[in-house]
């Protein structure tokens, strides 16, 4: 199984840039993709980035062009860039995993803790 710690939200004004860690740990699963979502309260929890097991990205048109995941193997860990931020990008920030499990069949989600982002205008 697989755990996830978030790390480097903070506080930023508006144009700024941030960047968010995401550490991986456990053992008997096999990642089949990873990603950021974000929160804020009484709204859904909503994805930002995507990268799959095979390389490719996605992004939503609120952050395409702003924001960039990447993945560093040798540390088992990936990252979430952004830059141009915007009030309305203040939120939870939570990573997660996309994974097989050993053993068990079917696919799992496993969230981060979530990291405070605040952006101010």
């Amino acid at each position: 199984q697989v755990q996830l710690v978030e790390s480097g939200g903070g506080l930023v004004q508006a144009g700024g840039s941030l960047r968010l860690s995401c550490a991986m740990s456990g053992s008997g699963f096999v990642i089949m993709a990873m990603g950021w979502y974000r929160q804020v309260p009484g709204k859904q929890r909503e994805l930002v980035a995507r990268l799959t097991g095979g390389g490719g990205t996605h992004y939503p048109d609120s952050v395409a062009g702003r924001y960039t995941i990447s993945r560093d193997n040798a540390n088992n860990k990936f990252y979430l860039q952004m830059s141009s931020l915007r009030p309305e990008d203040t939120a939870v920030y939570y990573c997660y995993a996309l994974t097989e499990i050993s053993g068990r069949s079917g696919v799992y989600d496993t969230w981060g803790q979530g990291t405070q982002v605040t952006v101010t205008s």
